[in-house]
């Protein structure tokens, strides 16, 4: 039986992690990639992630600290690069 309790510490990464897909996607579609591509590899890394996140949060539980700042910095960065690109800075 799944104890969601387990899954708590990584609420915010999962959450903020989904939104940069979206940020990610769209940056995608702004450059004219192929949709059907583009849609594709969403799809198929969302899945990835899911089997990791259920899998491996068994293992990863006692680093759910480092996780969710590491993840968060990497969502920050990301989100300001998408920035700066959107604005023509990059």
């Amino acid at each position: 039986m799944v104890n969601w309790k387990d899954y708590a510490p990584f609420t915010g990464l999962l959450i903020f992690g989904n939104i940069e897909n979206l940020i990610l996607a769209s940056q995608g579609a702004v450059a004219h990639v192929n949709p059907y591509i583009l849609g594709a590899l969403s799809i198929i890394l969302v899945i990835i992630w899911l089997l990791i996140g259920t899998y491996g949060t068994k293992v990863a539980i006692k680093y759910a600290d480092y996780i969710e700042i590491i993840g968060g910095l990497a969502i920050i960065i990301l989100g300001i690069q998408s920035m700066l690109e959107a604005v023509g800075i990059l």
